[in-house]
């Protein structure tokens, strides 16, 4: 696939993929999973100051960054520190992903630890919802990209399934960053070689977006998934994504919450490629003033900018 460039990347650009991950994600997560699951985030999923709490998706996305920006490429040991040192359960963990980190955190490597609970890996979404980070430092270089989101996403999803959903992911926001129509982007996203289970959805994907057809929130769950999988929710996130582009970046969230499921995670990554394409200052403005920690993410991306412009 090519990584021709089409526009020159913008600092503006990285920021609004990061605060659109974060953004969306704590705006998702209220919506994510059953009853039981909504009422936890309602005790906890607001700050001391009354300001939005983002999730594990948003966490592990800075982590990752500032690994990037501290060692200019991945290294799997510092990332596999990184993620285990930041595990706090109040960030909505998965049970599977908290079990990885601690058993990290006390010693385990992560070479083993990442197969103690599935043995032949995690085919779950956590690879997929930091990668964004990966599509956005590696936009034109297609081959280091391929082997960061490899290197990046193993570390806690080693089943080929998450690894490829990161990979759909990854390559997303790289194209978002270079192209603005969401049929351009869609055929290219098409040209990737990933595992046959994407097929059949980014397949359907393609035939909305160039027929023009807006599926309701309850289709999309239902034809392309909301689960916690990385095949149920990538290819939901890149065909919302691509579908609101043009549109107001909440309209995009609240569409994401209609279809119920893994909201929280579904909407960072719909989130990333939308500010990816559209840049922070399309973003909007009330929101982030509710987002938790919103200037630091900022500066992230901004130092994750200047060590991109630095190679």
């Amino acid at each position: 696939m090519s990584c021709d460039s089409r526009r020159p990347v913008s600092k503006d650009q990285f920021e609004g993929t990061l605060i659109g991950l974060a953004l969306g994600d704590a705006l998702g997560a209220p919506f994510e999973g059953g009853p039981i699951e909504r009422l936890l985030w309602r005790c906890i999923g607001r700050t001391a100051d009354g300001k939005r709490r983002w999730t594990d998706d948003t966490q592990m996305s800075l982590d990752l960054a500032a690994s990037l920006i501290a060692n200019g490429r991945i290294i799997e040991d510092d990332i596999a520190q990184r993620f285990a040192a930041s595990y706090q359960w109040r960030r909505g963990y998965g049970p599977g992903a908290a079990k990885v980190l601690k058993r990290i955190r006390r010693g385990m490597p992560w070479r083993q630890a990442n197969r103690s609970v599935f043995a032949s890996g995690s085919y779950g979404n956590g690879g997929a919802m930091r990668a964004p980070v990966i599509g956005i430092y590696y936009q034109h270089q297609a081959e280091m990209l391929e082997d960061a989101c490899q290197q990046s996403a193993v570390v806690t999803h080693a089943h080929v399934l998450a690894i490829d959903g990161a990979r759909l992911i990854a390559h997303a926001t790289a194209l978002a960053v270079r192209h603005r129509e969401p049929v351009q982007i869609m055929s290219k996203v098409m040209g990737l070689r990933l595992d046959r289970a994407f097929e059949r959805p980014l397949a359907l994907a393609q035939q909305w977006l160039c027929g023009g057809h807006r599926p309701s929130p309850a289709e999309v769950a239902k034809q392309l998934g909301n689960g916690i999988s990385a095949v149920a929710s990538t290819p939901t996130a890149v065909f919302v994504a691509l579908r609101f582009v043009h549109e107001p970046f909440t309209d995009m969230v609240n569409f994401v919450c209609e279809g119920g499921g893994d909201t929280d995670t579904i909407a960072a990554m719909s989130g990333a490629i939308w500010g990816a394409v559209n840049g922070y200052s399309a973003l909007p403005v009330a929101s982030i003033a509710q987002l938790e920690q919103a200037q630091m993410i900022r500066n992230v991306a901004a130092s994750l900018f200047a060590r991109r412009q630095a190679g």
